[in-house]
């Protein structure tokens, strides 16, 4: 199947560098172009493109608000921000808007690529070079816990969580911890196809839209935290 895309940026040869290289490639179909945040938002509600790939500066409506007012919408459409900017807030801010994937444009093209085919598929992806930054993000984000009183008890697990087994928490855990499928099947000594089957129960049982929700999820309730 092939993937349908709208880019969004509003630098002319920047769009027409990707569209060259997407054009080559058989599976990965451009059906627009947008210079502007509102005008993705405008041909997503139009072409209904299984992805945008979108660029946080620009005039107007900047690529966060569209991001924001296109994963809100009723379609399927998910985006991937792609952008020059890696700032720690470009990509809490891209995530919270409800972006599936975060990238720099210095990545490789074949990599571009890869996680546009990832996101179209459901999942998510974050450019490995800010990924450590945004772990940092989250924490830094939440607010400080109050001070306990003397000898509490134990707390209860955050509502959201009570669904889920213990082999569940373990599994988000690690994904929290930015571990990939592999890694987590190595870990525990499971099969992919079992750590495949444990994410979409996950994914199911808290309503997550793809992975980076489920890391999110874990930052905001406390069962993943930095070291101090």
């Amino acid at each position: 199947m092939t993937v349908r895309v709208v880019l969004a940026d509003d630098q002319p040869l920047v769009r027409a560098a990707l569209e060259m290289i997407i054009s080559e490639t058989p599976d990965i179909e451009v059906v627009a172009e947008a210079g502007t945040g509102a005008e993705a938002v405008r041909l997503t509600e139009e072409l209904h493109p299984d992805v945008v790939v979108m660029d946080i500066r620009m005039p107007g409506m900047d690529g966060i608000e569209a991001t924001c007012l296109i994963t809100a919408g009723p379609g399927q459409t998910r985006v991937v921000v792609l952008t020059t900017f890696d700032d720690d807030d470009y990509v809490y801010a891209s995530l919270r808007a409800g972006a599936s994937g975060f990238l720099v444009k210095d990545m490789a093209l074949d990599d571009i690529l890869a996680a546009i085919r990832v996101v179209a598929a459901g999942d998510a992806l974050i450019a490995p070079s800010v990924t450590r930054r945004l772990i940092a993000e989250f924490a830094g984000r939440r607010e400080p816990a109050p001070a306990p009183a003397p000898a509490p008890a134990p707390a209860p697990a955050p509502q959201r969580l009570g669904g889920i087994t213990d082999r569940e928490r373990e599994i988000l855990t690690l994904i929290g911890r930015g571990l990939s499928n592999t890694e987590i099947a190595a870990e525990l000594v499971i099969s992919m196809a079992t750590v495949k089957t444990y994410v979409t129960r996950l994914l199911s049982k808290l309503d997550a839209r793809d992975r980076v929700q489920l890391v999110i999820l874990t930052y905001e309730t406390g069962l993943v935290t930095l070291p101090r």
